[in-house]
């Protein structure tokens, strides 16, 4: 009788993290709405929210363009064939997971989302436990002390 591998090739993330930060600000400004709250200088707010989404959607990019050469898979629902330490990842072991914050974070100061930002630690929460911790797992299975070298190396965020 031949021996089962129960090891599944993927983490087991749970929803998409791009639904998680975009579910959640959704929710943010739209308590916006029902209940604004001015806390911070318009034009202060725009300066930093814009500069927040401009630095993810230069980190984004990056990191992609970066797993794609190393012919790994972007998606987290799929298997990963490669660690990927080049780039962005040489300073973060989650570069696409801080631009999504970048980019929240970004969002909620552009739209005086008190609520948004409120709320970003709950994401990050649930990044954390229900995403980044399966990932990490599942890396370390996988990829055994090449991965656990890298975490040593690397931090989680910055």
């Amino acid at each position: 009788m031949a021996m089962r591998n129960n090891f599944q090739d993927n983490p087991g993330v749970i929803p998409p993290p791009p639904l998680i930060y975009a579910g959640v600000l959704v929710v943010g400004l739209l308590l916006r709405l029902i209940s604004p709250t001015i806390f911070i200088p318009r034009q202060l707010a725009l300066i930093i929210g814009a500069g927040c989404i401009a630095v993810a959607c230069i980190l984004a990019p990056t990191a992609f363009l970066q797993m794609r050469r190393a012919k790994t898979n972007i998606d987290p629902t799929q298997p990963a064939t490669a660690i990927v330490t080049e780039g962005p990842f040489r300073f973060t072991r989650n570069p696409i997971y801080l631009s999504l914050t970048l980019f929240y974070t970004g969002m909620a100061l552009v739209f005086q989302s008190l609520w948004a930002l409120l709320l970003l630690p709950v994401v990050l929460f649930v990044m954390n436990r229900g995403v980044i911790d399966r990932e990490e797992r599942y890396l370390e299975r996988k990829f055994g002390e090449q991965y656990v070298g890298y975490k040593a190396r690397v931090r989680r965020w910055i």
